[in-house]
């Protein structure tokens, strides 16, 4: 190193930089070139975000699990007029048991997809519980209000979706209770009870429609008491660990 060479502060000199120096660079270029190298460096060591906990945003969002879950909150709309002031009409009952049944659908297929291509996003996560509950919810009401089932099941199956959603709530912070083999058979019940009583159906499928209804208000019973001890187990267990 010639002596009359100002000291640098760097612990080793790029070859560029020597290459930039005997080739006559100026100064100013070569502190121009050592910053694009040190940008260069810090973007290679810089942290990948997690798909998981940063979900994608921008075009990202418009995927296809997605947009079937946009599809059945759309379809709520049609449904809701159907089965609301057009029941009774064989016409528009069975348009609305096949706009019901496209839905349900749809509300397999984006889970499946999701999980199949990986896609996870905070549109999914919130607008695929509320798609649900408001198709479902709809359904019940309606026919509750038109006499086809008893309000009080209505209640209790929606009362359980409620509290299962309060207890998610309340151990979100503990963790995520997964949904059982009950849960899921729960939902293909109430998909399949609901969509038979909005047809018009006598004899035997109206017999069967009754014992379908009954399976899935037993199923919401037993699904929703085995959801509310794990919570509680899962909360005291990291409530006594914390201590």
């Amino acid at each position: 190193m010639n002596k009359s060479e100002p000291p640098t502060n760097d612990a080793t000199t790029s070859a560029g930089e020597v290459q930039s120096r005997s080739s006559g660079a100026t100064s100013e270029e070569i502190r121009a070139r050592r910053e694009a190298q040190n940008q260069a460096m810090r973007a290679r060591l810089a942290p990948k975000p997690d798909p998981v906990s940063h979900p994608p945003t921008g075009s990202r969002l418009w995927n296809i699990p997605n947009m079937l879950t946009m599809l059945r909150l759309v379809l709520v709309i049609p449904f809701a007029i159907l089965v609301f002031w057009h029941f009774g009409e064989t016409g528009p009952q069975i348009w609305a048991a096949a706009i019901f049944a496209v839905a349900a659908a749809t509300d397999f297929a984006d889970g499946a997809l999701a999980r199949k291509m990986n896609i996870v996003t905070t549109f999914g996560k919130v607008a695929d519980p509320i798609a649900d509950k408001a198709l479902t919810g709809i359904a019940l009401i309606a026919l509750s209000v038109h006499g086809a089932i008893p309000w009080w099941i209505t209640i209790v199956i929606l009362g359980r979706e409620l509290v299962v959603t309060a207890l998610r709530f309340w151990v979100i912070k503990y963790g995520v209770i997964s949904a059982s083999r009950g849960g899921k058979a729960k939902t293909v019940a109430q998909l399949v009870a609901i969509f038979l009583y909005l047809l018009p159906l006598a004899g035997f499928w109206a017999d069967l429609r009754l014992v379908i209804l009954w399976i899935a208000l037993l199923l919401t019973l037993v699904t929703g008491i085995d959801y509310a001890v794990r919570a509680i187990k899962l909360r005291r267990t990291h409530g006594e660990s914390a201590k």
